[in-house]
């Protein structure tokens, strides 16, 4: 059975602009264009998602604090930038 169906869309302007610049470079018809887009849109959405693969980072030990106060920046920047600090 040869379905056909008429309708009206309002697409958004950067859809739109999309649309029309694909147009151009490909010589085809808006309409053409139009069912070819919602068909690879609706067989993408149809699609279930591929599983992705969580990723995890371990710890590391960075060893005891060089500084007991972290208040004090000119201290953290002396011992950070390696200067003999007292």
């Amino acid at each position: 059975m040869l379905w056909c169906m008429r309708t009206t869309l309002t697409l958004d302007d950067d859809v739109a602009k999309a649309l029309e610049r694909l147009r151009k470079v490909r010589g085809d018809s808006f309409k053409s264009l139009i069912n070819q887009a919602l068909r690879e849109g609706l067989k993408q959405m149809a699609t279930p998602a591929k599983k992705r693969n969580h990723l995890r980072t371990g710890g590391v030990d960075l060893g005891p604090c060089l500084i007991a106060n972290v208040d004090n920046v000119a201290e953290v920047l002396a011992v950070a930038e390696g200067e003999s600090f007292k």
